[in-house]
């Protein structure tokens, strides 16, 4: 990726990754940074988070380390505050954090492990969006990234907690993209990663050999571009498996 920044078409710009410890998120993260971008790192396990941080700066961009429980909508709401204090704005919102349920018939959800699940998957969402709209609304590119499963669009058995949860903050990422379609110069996607190799995935698929799956740069190769692209709002897509 290359620009009249010298490589770096993200300069300037600030951007926020929830679940940016490990996984999908961290190789976001990266990827974010080496274009230019100052990444907000969000996570629970600070340790994780400070490992990337210093990946980041390792290889000459700029990150600060946010540890947040996304079950806590106050701790979103401070992180908003600082950011609004520190730039003034946020260019780019990653909505990458989720839990994973125990997969079972719907008729023997455990209801503690459903609730986690959508606090985490439904209402940190909209929490995010509630209290950083103001920021993305003073960018002059906003962009919103929400990642999705496929079972959120094909139902699949034994999957109906994460899959309920899934879907449902797709709706309210697409309901926002609605609302601020004409109102402002938010533009919201939704992207379905695919089978990715992921701690999530490994304990969905405890069987599967985790070479045959794409790594989670791939994934964030793709978010990186696509975040640089004139998508239109609403945009949907899927991270296919490189041939």
């Amino acid at each position: 990726m290359s620009d009249q920044n010298g490589g770096k078409p993200f300069a300037g710009q600030v951007a926020l990754v929830t679940g940016s410890s490990r996984g999908i998120g961290a190789a976001t993260a990266v990827a974010l940074a080496e274009a230019g971008a100052h990444v907000l790192l969000t996570g629970r396990d600070t340790k994780a988070l400070e490992a990337i941080e210093e990946r980041i700066y390792q290889s000459g961009g700029a990150a600060t380390i946010a540890p947040v429980d996304l079950v806590e909508p106050d701790g979103i709401a401070r992180l908003a505050t600082a950011v609004s204090q520190r730039w003034g704005k946020l260019d780019i919102l990653v909505v990458n954090a989720a839990i994973l349920p125990e997969l079972t018939s719907v008729a023997d959800i455990d209801q503690r492990a459903f609730n986690k699940a959508l606090t985490t998957n439904v209402l940190a969402t909209q929490a995010l969006i509630a209290n950083f709209d103001p920021l993305l609304r003073k960018s002059e590119d906003a962009r919103v990234i929400g990642m999705t499963s496929t079972v959120a669009e094909k139902p699949r058995a034994f999957w109906g907690a994460y899959a309920a949860s899934k879907a449902a903050g797709d709706v309210l990422l697409e309901c926002y993209a609605e609302e601020t379609r004409n109102t402002s110069k938010v533009r919201v996607a939704i992207v379905n990663p695919g089978a990715t190799r992921t701690a999530m995935r490994a304990r969905a698929y405890p069987g599967e050999a985790p070479a045959s799956v794409k790594p989670p740069e791939v994934v964030a190769e793709r978010i990186v571009a696509l975040l640089g692209e004139p998508y239109e709002t609403r945009h949907r897509e899927t991270v296919n498996q490189p041939s």
